[in-house]
């Protein structure tokens, strides 16, 4: 079981405050940004996820990148953080979240992944001016705030 899950079983579904990563991946020239399509939603996202005990927001970073993607990344840079009454999240199963968000950028040297299909069921690039409009609302606040959307 994982940290989420026994903090769930303890709390039921009331909104937890919890630190997770965003991870803003770009194909080599920086002119196409990598977004997945999450399997509990439906909607486009970006990598990353919650940290887990005893992990800092670069060892998330890339453990959900592997997790999500199959791939390693290497070389992230430090974008910003985010939190605030605008990242709170009410997922389909009723749990509700008030995320802190620390968002980083990294270049994907690889176009083929292997997907956690419980978690991501598509993976696309999209130009940076053109990104899909169903997009998870935490992410498009990151995205928005970092004058991406």
């Amino acid at each position: 079981m994982d940290y989420i899950q026994e903090m769930r079983a303890l709390v039921g579904s009331r909104p937890l405050i919890l630190p997770g990563v965003a991870v803003l991946l770009f194909n080599k020239t920086k002119t196409n940004l990598l977004m997945q399509k999450r399997a509990d939603n439906k909607l486009w996202g970006l990598t990353g996820g919650f940290m887990e005990p005893g992990e800092n927001f670069e060892e998330t970073a890339g453990r959900e990148t592997f997790e999500e993607l199959g791939i390693n990344i290497h070389q992230l840079t430090f974008e910003s953080i985010f939190s605030g009454a605008e990242l709170y999240y009410k997922y389909p199963n009723g749990d509700e979240v008030f995320s802190v968000i620390a968002v980083y950028s990294g270049i994907c040297e690889s176009d083929e992944f292997k997907l956690d299909e419980k978690e991501v069921v598509e993976v696309k690039y999209f130009p940076v001016n053109e990104l899909p409009k169903h997009i998870n609302p935490n992410h498009q606040t990151v995205l928005k705030r970092l004058g991406y959307k």
